[in-house]
């Protein structure tokens, strides 16, 4: 079977479109989501929300700006502390990304079509549009980063279909209330670049009614689904015996 990413900004309609599409679409469906927020993952290794666990616990103790004076022997240790951190923390995202790969395969082995909510590929990639509200010396990347983005660009396999739930900045905002007008031009300009050297990547207008929306993806995956399977069903031995 076939693998669909739902991509888009926050407030898009992703989570909404892919659970509606789980329930009324008429071939076996599984949801799969592909971003990088462990609370709203359906699927996660233990290590994963262990790892997330203890994120949370050293950001709560962090809540009071940290001393600049530090003496050099606590800041180059705290500095070799970062880099094993670091390290770890990419073999982490590597093992959920391929874990939830495999998992995609198993499901379509299964003979499911397999919805993933966002892509590690596109929210990586989309990465590189600053948010208004980062601090560049917090925000600059590190070698890990680098090479993870190098691995999700080269590497990672990616869906057979991608559509992309556009709209505009005005709306988003409107929905979800978070960053500026001007940041979420940027990440929707983002997407659209990133769709023009992206195999079977479709634009839908996410502003139109919702079930206006839902039947758009619907039609555009049954369409991608029939023609992946029609060259199967010519090859098949009760076909070839006609």
């Amino acid at each position: 079977m076939i693998s669909v990413a739902l991509i888009g900004p926050d407030g898009a309609g992703k989570t909404t479109l892919a659970r509606m599409i789980e329930k009324s679409f008429p071939v076996p469906v599984k949801y799969l989501y592909m971003g990088v927020s462990v609370d709203s993952s359906n699927m996660a290794l233990p290590t994963t929300r262990v790892v997330e666990y203890f994120k949370r616990r050293r950001r709560q103790k962090q809540g009071v700006t940290l001393s600049k004076n530090i003496p050099p022997n606590r800041r180059n240790g705290r500095h070799k502390k970062s880099k094993w951190r670091a390290l770890l923390r990419l073999a982490n995202r590597l093992a959920e990304e391929w874990y939830r790969q495999f998992l995609s395969w198993k499901f379509r082995r299964q003979g499911h079509v397999v919805i993933y909510d966002r892509h590690y590929k596109f929210d990586f990639e989309l990465d590189k549009v600053p948010r208004e509200d980062e601090v560049s010396a917090r925000e600059k990347r590190r070698f890990t980063d680098w090479l993870h983005r190098w691995f999700l660009a080269k590497i990672y396999p990616a869906p057979d279909v991608v559509i992309y739930l556009d709209a505009p900045a005005e709306v988003l905002f409107a929905r979800k209330g978070e960053f500026t007008l001007e940041w979420l031009e940027s990440r929707r300009q983002a997407f659209i670049t990133q769709g023009k050297k992206t195999p079977n990547f479709f634009r839908i207008d996410a502003t139109q009614p919702l079930e206006t929306v839902h039947a758009n993806v619907a039609e555009r995956i049954m369409q991608f689904y029939q023609k992946r399977r029609s060259p199967r069903q010519a090859m098949s031995p009760s076909n070839q015996a006609n």
